[in-house]
């Protein structure tokens, strides 16, 4: 009789520890292939709302206002429809334009109104894949039951030296039927092609955000990725709501002392961000916009001297974009081109395609 062959337990070990190394080797992989097709795939959402503006200022003469406010009988306390709703005919959503009454708001009325924003709900409530970015990793709505935005329009650069300079900006320039929003800035709105004289290969149309955590709470900066979702008081206020004390040497300041903040100050809003695409607000960044002031993947610092806006970060914030992508972000130009911004990009260099008309002297390989 053959004796019986089989393996050793000393093989059967050796064999399972290089199966474990190999899998080991290969998650590291499979995480980064994912990524890659996340990345890939929100590089794609940009392209598909960069061509939605195209559209729609070939269509109107000018891009989409950052907020309809004023135009709506019955909007309240500043809010109004956003920048999204402008384009959802160029998106492939033309039903869901016409389910919008734009006679009624999206929030509480103004005085004097009925409470007729509940007709928007159907829509605002829907969540558009295209609008929010697949690295996100947030699973709950910032706002729910209001579906989120995970893409912000350029609002500019620091409001203290290019106040409303950037591309998807309001378009009134006095106070509506609430009162009180007025404002002694220029560079408003509508904004076309021909009033980016800085060159639209240079000039930033969208980038991404990281979406409010659902339910609020409080954050701190230290906090890791769930910073990047809140919104801090700055250590100074940057007086931006008064014109005679704004110049550049305040903003490089107001930037700096943000991104001194101490790793234990307390957020001052942490689902505001991103928290309802069919929403905006002239005053309010973190709805729909961004600004060209804090740097890439930098803290949220909102203005103290804002008052009760702070929570939404007033126009005097630094508002960056920021990502769950290793290094940077992706914007999408203004010609339609979509580039990686690496968080390491000079303040300067930021600055300058964050503005239509600046006249700043910046080269592609700069950013």
């Amino acid at each position: 009789m053959r004796p019986r062959r089989g393996f050793t337990l000393i093989e059967l070990l050796v064999v399972i520890s290089i199966i474990a190394v190999l899998i080991a080797l290969l998650l590291p992989a499979v995480q980064s292939a994912r990524e890659a097709a996340r990345r890939s795939q929100c590089v794609n959402n940009l392209k598909q709302l960069g061509l939605a503006v195209m559209n729609y200022e070939s269509a109107n003469g000018c891009f989409p206002g950052s907020t309809t406010f004023p135009t709506s009988q019955c909007q309240g306390w500043g809010w109004s429809f956003g920048w999204a709703q402008a384009i959802l005919p160029q998106m492939e959503q033309q039903a869901m334009f016409n389910a919008l009454n734009f006679m009624n708001g999206t929030s509480s009325p103004a005085p004097g109104c009925a409470t007729t924003w509940q007709s928007n709900t159907t829509v605002g409530y829907a969540q558009l894949a295209t609008l929010l970015c697949p690295s996100d990793g947030q699973e709950q709505r910032a706002g729910a039951p209001w579906g989120s935005l995970g893409y912000m329009g350029n609002y500019g650069g620091p409001a203290h030296i290019y106040r409303f300079q950037g591309t998807i900006v309001p378009f009134y320039t006095s106070g509506g039927p609430d009162g009180g929003f007025t404002t002694a800035g220029k560079n408003l709105g509508p904004v076309g092609f021909k009033s980016i004289t800085d060159g639209s290969s240079n000039t930033a149309l969208f980038s991404e955000r990281l979406i409010g955590i659902a339910g609020g709470g409080t954050i701190t900066a230290g906090a890791g990725i769930d910073a990047k979702r809140a919104i801090f008081p700055n250590t100074m206020s940057s007086a931006v709501y008064d014109a005679s004390l704004a110049g550049l040497s305040v903003a490089q300041q107001f930037a700096a002392a943000c991104k001194a903040l101490p790793p234990t100050t307390t957020s001052v809003g942490s689902n505001t961000n991103g928290q309802s695409w069919i929403r905006g607000h002239p005053f309010h960044m973190a709805i729909g916009v961004y600004a060209h002031y804090g740097t890439p993947n930098t803290l949220n610092c909102a203005d103290p001297g804002d008052g009760t806006n702070i929570s939404y970060n007033g126009y005097g914030g630094t508002s960056p974009p920021n990502s769950n992508h290793s290094g940077g972000v992706n914007v999408c130009m203004s010609d339609g081109s979509v580039k990686f911004i690496k968080e390491s990009v000079s303040q300067a260099a930021w600055w300058a395609i964050g503005t239509r008309n600046g006249r700043e002297v910046v080269s592609s390989d700069s950013f």
